[in-house]
C-alpha cells in the first residue's frame, strides 16, 4: 500500500533575503501547518521529504525557513527562490484523529455515493467549499457531475467509512 500525503499548502514567494519563505498555508488558522516539523515537497515532477527549521505567524499568512534537498538550512534569497510554486504535503497518518462525525475531505474522496433507496449517484471526485458549506463533486459513470452540499443529518444522512459509501438524501434527476 502506498503512503496517502494530503497537500496542505504551497510555497508562494520568498521573504527577506536569509532564505524564508512565505507558505499559502490551507491549514486553519494558517500557522498549525508549522505543528507539521516533516513536510514532502513537490517541485518539477519530484517528491522529497524536507523539514521545518524555523516558522512563524506572519500577517494573514506564514513565513518558513526549510531544509534543502541535501538536508542543509536554505539561506539566501535566491536558494529560497527556486521553491517558489512547490506543493507541501504530510503523509495522511500525521494529522489528528478527528472526532466522531467529522472528516478530512482525503478520505471522503473516491467513496461511492447513493441515495437511501440504494440509486448510485456517482463517486466523489473531489471536494471543494462555496464559502457557507462544503460541496461533494460526485461524478458517475456517464460523466454527469453532481454538486451535493455536505450538510449532516440534512442531506448527508450517513458516511460508512467501512463500506466506502456516503448515503444521502438526493435524487438522480436532481
Amino acid at each position: 500500500m502506498s503512503v496517502r500525503r494530503v497537500t496542505l499548502g504551497r510555497v508562494a514567494g520568498v521573504y527577506g533575503v536569509k532564505g524564508w519563505l512565505r507558505i499559502d498555508s490551507q491549514t486553519r488558522p494558517a500557522a498549525k501547518i508549522l505543528k507539521y516539523p516533516d513536510w514532502w515537497v513537490r517541485l518539477e515532477g519530484r517528491s522529497f521529504r524536507i523539514e521545518v527549521v524555523e516558522g512563524r505567524a506572519h500577517g494573514n499568512g506564514v513565513v518558513a525557513k526549510i531544509t534543502g534537498e541535501d538536508g542543509q538550512a536554505i539561506d539566501d534569497r535566491d536558494q529560497a527562490a527556486r521553491w517558489i510554486g512547490a506543493t507541501i504535503e504530510v503523509e495522511r497518518d500525521a494529522l489528528p484523529v478527528l472526532p466522531k462525525g467529522q472528516y478530512y475531505w482525503i478520505d471522503l474522496i473516491g467513496l461511492n455515493v447513493v441515495n437511501p433507496a440504494g440509486a448510485h449517484l456517482g463517486t466523489v471526485r473531489e471536494m471543494t467549499s462555496n464559502g457557507s458549506q462544503d460541496i461533494l463533486v460526485v461524478v458517475d459513470e456517464a460523466g454527469t457531475q453532481r454538486l451535493i452540499p455536505f450538510v449532516l443529518k440534512h442531506i448527508v444522512k450517513r458516511v460508512e467509512m467501512d463500506e466506502a459509501r456516503i448515503v444521502c438524501a438526493w435524487e438522480t434527476d436532481y
